[in-house]
């Protein structure tokens, strides 16, 4: 007969299986692994896995999911220190960039394995579009203060897409041994505002 578990059991050991199951779904593709795989990782039986998720795809939302959610608390905390518009906004940059580097297996699961039935998950949809907000809410800090102008939607899918861009670079190993990161990601930064900035005597 199974042991009956605490819940501060049952959420340590999903934690860790999640871990395991981060690791190796951004190293060897959610394809390549089995729950059976993650069980031996973890030296449990092969059954284990299912009394937490009822398959791989389920563990995959799960993985994403928390990943999302971690990283929509590290933007909000960013967003939130006092300030201008500027301040605020370089200090989600940099959040963005830390998360990213910190935590490469939840970034890649986030943003590098599509997963056709996320619908099928509401936890991984709410943290998802979290995500998606808090990438938005410094562009509307910016366009209050009359820093930038714009849909702020499609603004923040434009920065998105510059500072994923270069971090996917790094991580890569792409970028040449001689450039230096951080200056280049504040040059990025830089460029992106002015080229949104209102016009003269709008």
């Amino acid at each position: 007969m199974p042991k009956v578990l605490s819940e501060a059991e049952i959420a340590e050991f999903r934690e860790r299986l999640i871990d395991v199951a981060e690791r190796l779904f951004v190293k060897r593709g959610p394809e390549a692994v089995s729950l059976r795989q993650l069980a031996s990782e973890l030296g449990v039986s092969a059954m284990t896995p299912y009394r937490y998720f009822k398959d791989k795809d389920e563990m995959l939302a799960a993985v994403r999911a928390r990943g999302f959610e971690r990283f929509a608390e590290a933007l909000e905390t960013a967003l939130a220190q006092p300030g201008d518009a500027i301040t605020r906004a370089a200090a989600v940059a940099e959040a963005y960039v830390r998360f990213a580097f910190d935590h490469p297996a939840a970034y890649g699961a986030m943003f590098d394995l599509r997963q056709p039935t996320e619908g099928d998950y509401p936890d991984l949809v709410r943290a998802a579009n979290r995500a998606r907000a808090s990438m938005t809410d410094y562009v509307n800090v910016l366009i209050a203060e009359g820093l930038v102008e714009g849909e702020p939607t499609l603004l923040a899918n434009a920065f998105w897409a510059a500072i994923h861009g270069l971090v996917v670079l790094k991580l890569g190993g792409k970028l040449a041994p001689e450039i230096d990161f951080e200056a280049l990601r504040l040059t990025l930064f830089r460029a992106l505002i002015r080229g949104v900035r209102p016009a003269a005597g709008s």
